[in-house]
């Protein structure tokens, strides 16, 4: 499971429900965890078709992807090697 440290005044205020609620990482973060160069994240963001965990683009310089996303897109990549022969 992916984790992160919650801010120290993130507790005084009420949790939104949804999306808001759940853990957000930059690329520079997200490339770190994945053990991936960002530019990877950013070639993966602007391939024809799109790669990658979803993201949401907040400005022309700041992109978001969810945790949960994160672990979805982790667990559809997930590969079971089958018996051998």
């Amino acid at each position: 499971m992916l984790t992160r440290s919650t801010p120290p005044d993130a507790t005084s205020h009420p949790q939104p429900k949804g999306q808001l609620s759940g853990t957000w990482y930059s690329t520079r973060e997200l490339a770190r965890l994945l053990r991936v160069d960002p530019s990877t994240l950013r070639r993966w963001r602007t391939a024809h078709p799109r790669q990658g965990p979803p993201y949401v683009p907040v400005s022309g310089r700041v992109v978001l992807y969810s945790a949960q996303d994160i672990e979805t897109w982790l667990t559809g990549r997930r590969v079971i090697p089958g018996p051998v022969d």
